[in-house]
C-alpha cells in the first residue's frame, strides 16, 4: 500500500481568524497521527485542507496514495435504504466485498432501513463501511467516535490499528480518547496564531 501524507508550514485562515500557522508533519506508511485542542481550534479544518476540500492560508500539502474522509457530512441519499445507498458507492469505488463491512460494522440489520432514519452512530458506522469499501491508503477521520456505542467505538480503533498495520496513513481529530497505534500527536494550541 503506497502512502504518504506531508504539510509543510500550513497556516489556516477562517473568516478574519487565523486558526493555526507554522504546521509541518510527515506521515509514512503505517502513521497514525492524532489531532488535539480545543473545540474551535482548527483540528476539522485542518483534516479539510489535508483532504483538499479547504485552500491553506499558507503551506502546502504533499501526498500519495488515495484519501478517504469520514466527517459529520454522510456522502449518502437520505431517500435510499441503507444498502442501496452504499451500493451505488460499492460501483463507483471498485468495492468487491461489501459484506466485510457491513459485518464488521454490524450494519446487516440496517440494509432496509432509509438512511434518513439512522441514529448518528448509525450513520457513522455507514460512514466507515464506505471508507473500508473504498480501500484507501490514507484516512482522514474527523470524530470517528461521535455517536458510537463502546462495542463500535472498540471496532474503529481495531479497524484504525488493522489500516495502519497493513501500512496506510490514519490522521485522527477525536475529543474522545482513541486508542491508536504508536500515534504521533498535534496539539494544534501551540500553533495557534
Amino acid at each position: 500500500m503506497q502512502a504518504r501524507l506531508a504539510a509543510m508550514d500550513l497556516a489556516c485562515r477562517r473568516g478574519e481568524r487565523l486558526l493555526f500557522r507554522g504546521l509541518s508533519f510527515s506521515c509514512e506508511p503505517g502513521a497514525a497521527l492524532q489531532l488535539a485542542g480545543a473545540n474551535g481550534i482548527g483540528k476539522s479544518s485542518l483534516i479539510r485542507i489535508l483532504a483538499g476540500l479547504l485552500r491553506p492560508f499558507a503551506g502546502q500539502v504533499e501526498s500519495e496514495g488515495a484519501m478517504g474522509l469520514v466527517d459529520e457530512r454522510l456522502a449518502l441519499d437520505a431517500n435510499l435504504p441503507l444498502g442501496q445507498a452504499l451500493a451505488f458507492w460499492e460501483s463507483l469505488d471498485g468495492c468487491r466485498d461489501a459484506g466485510r463491512a457491513f459485518e464488521v460494522l454490524q450494519l446487516d440489520p440496517l440494509l432496509d432501513v432509509p438512511v434518513r432514519y439512522l441514529s448518528t452512530g448509525q450513520k457513522k458506522r455507514a460512514a466507515l463501511a464506505r471508507l473500508l469499501n473504498r480501500n484507501c491508503p490514507i484516512w482522514l477521520l474527523d470524530e470517528p467516535l461521535n455517536g458510537l456505542d463502546t462495542q463500535a467505538m472498540k471496532s474503529v480503533e481495531a479497524l484504525v490499528a488493522l489500516h495502519c498495520g497493513r501500512g496506510g496513513i490514519a490522521v485522527v481529530a477525536s475529543h474522545q480518547p482513541m486508542a491508536l497505534p504508536d500515534p504521533q500527536k498535534i496539539d494544534l494550541a501551540r500553533f495557534s496564531a
